[in-house]
C-alpha cells in the first residue's frame, strides 16, 4: 500500500494558492481514478482506491502546512508502510518555474517548512517527494504574502499542465518506480 499526501493549508481561503498546489494534486490525482477524498481521519482528509494497480491512501493534512508530519505520521503508522518506499509526498517549490516538476526519493526540506515537520516526525528524509514549481517570488515581496497568493491567469495553463504531470508522475512511481519518474518527469516542460 502507497500513501501519497498532498500538502497544503485547510481552510477555504487557502484552496488554489501556490501552497495549495499539493492539495490541488491529490483533488487531480483523486478525479483521474475516482477515488472519494472525503473520510476525516488521522488529522486528514483521504480517500482509499487503487492507482496504477496498487492500493493508495490519498490524503490532504488538516494540520496546517507547518504541522503535516503530525498526520503523516499517524498515517504511516496506522497502515504500517515504509516510509522509504510507499509514501509520496507532494507539494510547492518556489526554486522552480511554473509547470515544471522535480521528482526525488529523498533530500533535505530545502527551506520548506511543511517538508521540515514531516522529516522530524518521521525522523529522516529518505522518502519520495514530487515538488511542482510555483515560480520565485518577486523582489521586494514577502514570502508569506507570495506563497499564499493565486496564480496569475498567464501561468494557469502552466499550473494546469504540472498537475496533469504530477498525476502521471504518480502513476509511473506506483507502475514502475521511482526511478523510472525521475528520468521521465524532471526537467520536462
Amino acid at each position: 500500500m502507497y500513501i501519497i499526501v498532498g500538502l497544503g493549508n485547510p481552510e477555504k481561503k487557502y484552496d488554489g494558492t501556490r501552497h495549495n498546489i499539493g492539495f490541488s494534486a491529490i483533488t487531480a490525482l483523486a478525479d483521474a481514478n475516482r477515488i472519494s477524498v472525503d473520510t476525516r481521519k488521522h488529522k486528514a482528509l483521504i480517500g482509499k482506491g487503487v492507482i496504477a494497480g496498487q492500493k493508495v491512501i490519498l490524503a490532504q493534512p488538516l494540520t496546517y502546512m507547518n504541522l503535516s508530519g503530525e498526520s503523516i505520521r499517524e498515517l504511516a503508522d496506522y497502515y504500517k508502510i515504509d516510509i522509504t518506499n510507499e509514501l509520496i509526498v507532494i507539494y510547492d517549490d518556489i526554486n522552480l518555474a511554473p509547470g515544471k516538476l522535480r521528482i526525488r526519493a529523498k533530500g533535505s526540506a530545502g527551506g520548506h517548512n511543511g517538508i521540515k515537520n514531516i522529516i522530524a516526525q518521521l525522523g529522516g528524509q529518505e522518502f519520495a517527494r514530487i515538488r511542482i514549481g510555483v515560480g520565485e517570488k518577486p523582489s521586494g515581496w514577502d514570502l508569506v504574502d507570495y506563497v499564499l497568493g493565486r496564480f496569475p491567469k498567464e501561468e494557469e495553463p502552466a499550473v494546469r499542465e504540472a498537475l496533469d504531470k504530477a498525476v502521471q508522475a504518480c502513476e509511473v512511481i506506483l507502475s514502475d518506480g521511482i526511478d523510472a519518474a525521475m528520468n521521465r518527469f524532471n526537467g520536462a516542460t
